[in-house]
């Protein structure tokens, strides 16, 4: 794994091949139907809908959207106000959004994967770098948003 690209969207890729293998090879049970299908796909869209959204306003404050930098500015306005990481949980949204399309129940465990994964990997330690960046503004928002939800 030393040339793997330890990046988020690398990650949500990875869910979303293993969905399908597991949908595909390994489906144990079909659970869902046709409204699981639709509801799949008006996750996944409300998910890049939400990533597009806060990523515009990494755009608009002039601030790195990349994980492993340091941060430059706190960004606590869009949809920032109501959770911590809506980048990622629109990536988990999508996710999600392909499992239920899918419909297997083999699935199921693969966006608590991908949350714990991004909790360890990126949340943590972008949270420990806004409290070095921001101190105690960061605390204040980091104590009052939810990380998810």
């Amino acid at each position: 794994m030393k040339h793997f690209p330890d990046l988020p969207p690398v990650w949500l890729l990875l869910g979303l091949v293993l969905a399908w293998v597991l949908a595909t090879w390994l489906p144990l049970v079909r659970l869902f139907g046709p409204a699981w299908q639709a509801a799949g796909v008006l996750l996944a869209l409300a998910g890049t809908g939400l990533i597009l959204w806060a990523a515009w306003w990494f755009w608009r404050k002039r601030t790195t959207i990349e994980p492993h930098h340091e941060p430059g500015r706190l960004i606590v306005e869009g949809p920032y106000r109501f959770s911590r990481n809506p980048i990622y949980l629109g990536m988990l949204a999508i996710l999600t959004g392909a499992v239920l399309w899918h419909g297997a129940l083999s699935g199921l465990p693969l966006p608590f994967a991908f949350a714990a994964i991004l909790t360890r990997r990126f949340i943590a330690p972008e949270e420990a770098a806004l409290r070095r960046a921001f101190g105690a503004e960061a605390h204040d928002y980091l104590d009052r948003t939810r990380r998810w939800l």
